[in-house]
């Protein structure tokens, strides 16, 4: 199994996933009307102020990784598969589900940026 096939792939969904709880969980909420959740939340996982409070690191970090996650699919995009069938099928499977995690993780960090960032200026 390779890292850039996926752990890499798997690691910017983890790190995108965060972005969203620092910045877009709490906005939606709000504006939302539902500060009481939003206070019950944070005091049933008050790791999500630090993730506030370090929420421009934490979106380098992210950034970081989707972009050598991105760069990972990119250099092995036409890579060989094995010529045994079901090893074939398995890796044309891996490359699929590789290339949706990758999207979705680029999604979730569009939608953590703009509301961490891009909503103030709104």
């Amino acid at each position: 199994m390779a890292i850039h096939k996926t752990i890499l792939p798997t690691i910017s969904l983890f790190s995108s996933f965060s972005t969203l709880l620092c910045c877009a969980l709490p906005a939606l909420l709000v504006s939302l009307g539902a500060g009481a959740a939003l206070a019950g939340l944070v005091s049933a996982i008050p790791e999500l102020i630090w993730l506030s409070e370090h929420k421009i690191a934490l979106f380098i970090f992210s950034g970081i990784m989707l972009t050598v996650s991105g760069i990972s699919r990119y250099l092995s995009r036409n890579a060989a598969c094995p010529t045994d069938i079901i090893q074939a099928k398995s890796c044309l499977g891996l490359r699929r589900f590789s290339t949706v995690i990758f999207y979705a993780s680029l999604f979730i960090y569009g939608v953590g940026f703009f509301f961490a960032f891009i909503i103030n200026w709104l």
